[in-house]
This record gives structure tokens, sequence and C-alpha cells, in this order.
């Protein structure tokens, strides 16, 4: 069973079907690739500002433990402890980043496989949308269906419906 947390952009399109390509499907999980090699991963998934947090930090705390005389085995295992960690936060590391640019977290989906996920977020969320949004605060207004009948109201009286 699979988890994905679903994002919205901060500027989503106006239309619904606009909206729902613009979706984003975070996986939640073990991430690993960025596991085996950090800076791959996260280049992988766009995470710029991440990769070059990591960077810094892995040079800045291999070169501190190292100038401390702590030796090359211990270091090593930091290392693996390290990128254990990039591993299992790197699903977080995307939410913060989304987060941080203003998309919004719209919920959680279950399912065997991404289209699965997909398929049963759409089916819940897209009855919801409006067809077009209107942009405004106010509520749109409808029109009745008897306000304006066009050129097929004789068609009407003649499927049992009064003209």
């Amino acid at each position: 069973m699979q988890t994905y947390t679903v994002h919205e952009p901060p500027n989503a399109g106006a239309d619904r079907v606009d909206r729902a390509s613009e979706l984003r499907f975070v996986k939640d999980g073990f991430s690993w690739v960025t596991a085996a090699f950090p800076p791959f991963g996260l280049a992988a998934s766009q995470l710029w500002l991440p990769l070059v947090a990591y960077l810094v930090f892995f040079c800045v705390a291999v070169t501190a433990l190292a100038a401390l005389g702590i030796s090359e085995s211990r270091i090593a295992v930091g290392v693996i402890a390290l990128q254990i960690f990039m591993g299992f936060e790197h699903s977080t590391i995307q939410r913060w980043v989304l987060d941080r640019e203003g998309w919004t977290a719209l919920g959680t989906v279950n399912g065997q496989t991404l289209a699965e996920c997909e398929r049963r977020f759409f089916e819940a969320w897209l009855p919801d949308q409006p067809m077009i949004a209107t942009g405004s605060t106010a509520p749109a207004t409808s029109v009745s269906p008897t306000a304006w009948r066009g050129p097929w109201k004789s068609i009407g009286s003649s499927f049992g419906h009064k003209a």
C-alpha cells in the first residue's frame, strides 16, 4: 500500500481540468535513491535548496569530524546514518519545499500504485470542483432552465415537457 499527499500550486488554473493537471502527488515513505546517493535523489526531485544545504552540511561535518581526530570508520558510520536519515526524510523535504513555495496540501490518498491513487483522489475531488472558477467571492448566479428556451422550446413539448 502506497500513500501520497496531494498538493495544489498557489496560482492554480480556473478550470478544474487545468487545476487537476497542475496537482502534484508526493509519495510518502523511504526513498532508496536518496538513501544510496543523497545528491542524486535530491537533484532528481529538483530540490535545489535542500541539495545545497546537504552538500554544505556534509562537507562541514566530515571536515570537522576529521579535524577532531575521529577515525575514518566512525566518520563512515556517521555518513551512512546521514544517508539513511535522508532516505526517510526525502518526502518530508519535498512537502516542506512545496509549502514554502505556497502550495496547498489538499489531502492524502492510499492505493497500490500511483495510478490507482490518482484515480481515487480525482473520483472524490472532481465532483466538488466547479467547472470554471469565477475568481470572485460572490456566489455564481445560475440561469433557470425555463429562463431561456431558445429555438428548441417546441421540441420540449413533444417530449412531454410544458413549453
